[in-house]
């Protein structure tokens, strides 16, 4: 049988690995290019950071093609992987398990955790390779209870040269990403074609007969497994005649940064702990992309500023056109928690000795999900309900509440379950 797979992240390379193994004749179609680190220096854009020229990414993107940039509501923008690999080459390497309102349905995916985790091997970054400020901030998160933890990450620490810069992409190739199972995939037989965006799925007598490219071109195939994240497979989805949920969630990320001179909190791969709470998460991160594009940021150095993320689950409120406009804005009910959220974090801040003014980052959010939600009625099927025989979602569309906490383990363990699904 023949399986496309549109997407070539985290559900998409699983979904396609897997269907490779069981005897499908498996392409994977992809609408970025293939993926290449943005190895440039940060020194080379500061003078037009300083200046506000570098805009809101429009500059950036231009250089960095991999990451697109929208705002979907004048306080937040949006994040994506548009490239070989989808955002997970774009990650921090976190591999923690959530499964945030999949027990409400009834879905329970540890034994996908269990085998993922028991190939990949998730570690922490050890403490002795923190950086100062970064266990001064992990103790003080002791010293209030808020139980801190060191991060799993899927990182090769001995190829690790701790630039700081994971989300830029891994030039020495010493962090995981869906790529190597998209090679893994490639290995057994299958196709990747990169540059190929998919407009819709063909679809007759309520069977998936295959997909239309936005060029017109008609490919066909017995199965059609959508993986191309929460706005991707719901533009598709909408392009094909099929109803979406205005559910779309985000995990929306805002970091609050103090100052404190040549703490340097570039030098060891972000997040190295969490601390988790009540839907989100607290960790150290740099946040490269209001250093880059946040205007209330511009006149401090990144070598002094130390930033905690909050990562918050947001309420599931947004809307993904056929044209593939977005809107998502934060409620009301989102900023109270953030607000608290921020609040703990400057918590950490004033009790680990790191100097005012604190100031927020730019909103955003790259966990994108929830517009063809899984219900009780549909979860032990995996198929949301309507969709024609053959076709099926492998991605965060599925998943029904935002969840605050990396997700790259939950979506590849979703789509590993989905996959054995159509075999």
């Amino acid at each position: 049988m023949k399986a496309v797979v549109v997407g070539s992240g985290a559900g998409g390379a699983v979904a396609a690995r897997e269907l490779q193994i069981r005897g499908f004749e498996v392409t994977v179609l992809e609408a970025g290019a293939p993926f290449r680190p943005f190895t440039r220096r940060l020194s080379w854009a500061e003078p037009l950071r300083r200046s506000g020229v570098l805009g809101e990414g429009e500059i950036f993107e231009r250089l960095f093609p991999a990451l697109k940039m929208r705002r979907s509501s004048p306080e937040l923008i949006l994040v994506r992987g548009l490239t070989v690999g989808g955002s997970t080459v774009l990650s921090c390497g976190n591999l923690v398990r959530t499964d945030r309102g999949l027990s409400e349905i009834g879905l329970n995916l540890s034994p996908e955790f269990d085998e993922l985790e028991a190939e990949l091997c998730p570690c922490p970054v050890p403490e002795e390779k923190w950086s100062g400020v970064t266990r001064e901030l992990f103790y003080a998160a002791e010293k209030l209870g808020l139980n801190p933890r060191a991060t799993p990450k899927a990182i090769d620490l001995n190829r690790c040269n701790r630039c700081g810069l994971c989300e830029l992409g891994c030039a020495r190739g010493a962090r995981w990403d869906a790529g190597r199972f998209l090679a893994q995939a490639i290995d057994r037989g299958s196709l990747l074609r990169s540059g190929t965006a998919v407009a819709k799925v063909a679809v007759e007598k309520n069977r998936v007969t295959g997909v239309v490219t936005d060029s017109g071109e008609i490919i066909g195939s017995d199965v059609v497994v959508l993986a191309a994240g929460g706005i991707g497979t719901a533009q598709i989805l909408a392009n094909s005649g099929y109803k979406t949920a205005d559910r779309l969630w985000a995990d929306i990320v805002v970091t609050l940064a103090g100052i404190r001179q040549n703490s340097s909190q570039l030098c060891e791969p972000p997040m190295a702990w969490y601390a988790q709470h009540e839907g989100y998460i607290l960790s150290p991160y740099p946040d490269i992309l209001s250093h880059y594009f946040h205007k209330p940021w511009r006149r401090t150095r990144i070598e002094d500023r130390v930033g905690i993320m909050v990562k918050l689950a947001d309420m599931e409120n947004g809307r993904v056109g056929a044209d593939g406009n977005v809107v998502k804005s934060l409620t009301e009910q989102d900023r109270l928690r953030l607000e608290a959220a921020l609040g703990q974090a400057r918590e950490v801040m004033v009790k680990a000795g790191i100097a005012a003014p604190y100031l927020t980052g730019v909103a955003n959010a790259g966990h994108l999900g929830g517009t063809v939600p899984l219900e009780r009625t549909t979860a032990a099927s995996l198929r949301p309900a309507g969709l024609a025989d053959g076709l099926w979602v492998a991605d965060l569309s599925l998943v029904p509440r935002s969840q605050g906490m990396p997700t790259i383990l939950l979506t590849a363990a979703l789509a590993l379950r989905v996959a054995r699904k159509i075999v």
